[in-house]
């Protein structure tokens, strides 16, 4: 559990719990006092009132008003919303979308420097477009949640992907490819990658993508990646 993850779980057990120990929180979360104590202090530099109570059955208890006063949002998480906002505005139909717009502005503005970099270079690989009405999207299906999280480290530091994935007749292959951009035609979603197997691009339904990982090693470079009229980078519907 990396310390994001763990700080996060500290905070819902504390919730839950009202109050509880240091070795309590450790044993829960499956890390040594210290770490845990690390953890603590980082929670409150970001603003969440966590107060000890001294003495014999004394513990650590949350003030159940405390928020979160900085922001936690990862990169991946801010490009999650923007695909998500991204969808509603390709949709055409979907209510609320200029508030989402509004609200997102809002999280990137608070943003360090560093993050807001990557944000762009994301979006950057990110392509919305009509989907056409002759497709069959009878047999979508559920998207991996781990695919996006494989995605950031592949197209921020331009590493291969390798996956297994079942074509619309259900066969299985593994994939060695050099991802370019994810295309969004509402309801589906494509990874865009090189293949150099083929030498040619190829289009992946996210949704038929499972056991994505990153490849450390070699980098690819950048291709200008061809895509119709209709088809447009996500940046430009944001600026």
């Amino acid at each position: 559990m990396n310390a994001r993850h763990r700080q996060d779980a500290l905070v819902r057990n504390l919730r839950r719990q009202g109050t509880s120990t240091i070795s309590r929180l450790a044993e829960e979360v499956g890390a040594s006092r210290r770490t845990v104590l690390r953890d603590i202090a980082a929670l409150r530099d970001e603003g969440f009132a966590i107060h000890s109570q001294i003495g014999r059955g004394g513990g650590l208890y949350l003030d159940p008003h405390s928020i979160q006063t900085t922001a936690r949002l990862s990169v991946a998480e801010v490009f999650a919303l923007l695909i998500s906002v991204a969808s509603m505005r390709a949709a055409g139909t979907l209510p609320f979308s200029g508030l989402a717009d509004a609200a997102l502005a809002k999280i990137e503005k608070a943003l360090p420097s560093d993050k807001v970099r990557d944000l762009r270079r994301f979006l950057d690989c990110l392509y919305v477009g009509p989907l056409a009405p002759e497709v069959d999207i009878s047999d979508l299906g559920t998207m991996d949640p781990a695919l996006l999280p494989a995605f950031e480290p592949a197209f921020l530091n331009r590493l291969h992907l390798r996956f297994r994935y079942r074509d619309a007749k259900g066969a299985e292959t593994t994939r060695h490819v050099e991802p370019q951009a994810m295309l969004i035609l509402p309801p589906l979603w494509y990874l865009v990658a090189w293949d150099p197997s083929r030498q040619d691009f190829r289009h992946f339904r996210m949704d038929r993508i499972s056991a994505a990982e990153c490849v450390e090693g070699s980098t690819f470079r950048r291709r200008h990646v061809p895509f119709d009229d209709s088809v447009r980078p996500v940046r430009q519907t944001f600026d």
